[in-house]
């Protein structure tokens, strides 16, 4: 009998396990990439819950077009889809598949003014941080909007993050809520408090 329930616990717990991560892509070009679930969360004031009825992608600054989007809006432009690792200053990394739209496509929309130099992110709890325009266009950098072919949820920065490859963790803004287009640096929350704001990994 109690073999029988320790099969019966072992077939459970195998189910239990395929079931969270039915529908995750955990491989990609033959390489291993981190689970979508973790515990482990070091934002300003924890998980942010955004309501998707209310939610706009607000686009402004020096632009000749400012921008409104909902999310169905961003989900039906063209998207991209890369494996990247993310590196947090604290020693850890992951690496993840992320699909989501190009900032580039949004500021053909958005018809940038020459002047541009810095795309200011804005998140739900009120965390800021920048990365240059060039830096953007360089590294084609995007809005994701799923890992590892899930939809973000509210632990992993629903409904946007940032994917600032080649830049420490804490450029990587979630629940992103509005992009400002400046001409001005701009230090952001982390930033204010010493860090760099190239935030170069090479560096």
């Amino acid at each position: 009998m109690k073999d029988f329930v320790k099969i019966s616990l072992i077939i459970f717990l195998t189910f239990s396990s395929l079931a969270c991560s039915a529908g995750e892509i955990r491989e990609y070009e033959g390489k291993p990439l981190s689970p979508f679930d973790r515990k482990y969360d070091n934002s300003i004031k924890g998980p942010q819950s955004v309501d998707l009825i209310k939610y706009r992608l607000e686009v402004t600054g020096l632009l000749r077009q400012s921008l409104s989007l909902s999310y169905n809006e961003l989900l039906a432009l063209p998207s991209v889809k890369r494996a990247i690792t993310l590196y947090c200053i604290e020693g850890w990394d992951e690496h993840l598949l992320f699909k989501g739209v190009r900032l580039a496509e949004l500021f053909k929309i958005a018809k940038l003014k020459k002047e541009v130099q810095t795309v200011i992110f804005f998140a739900a709890d009120g965390y800021s941080s920048s990365l240059s325009y060039k830096d953007i266009i360089r590294k084609d950098i995007m809005l994701a909007y799923e890992i590892n072919g899930k939809k973000l949820d509210s632990m992993r920065g629903f409904p946007l993050q940032v994917v600032a490859e080649s830049k420490w963790g804490y450029k990587w803004v979630k629940w992103v809520t509005r992009i400002e287009l400046s001409d001005q640096p701009y230090m952001g929350y982390w930033e204010k408090a010493g860090y760099d704001n190239e935030a170069d990994i090479e560096k």
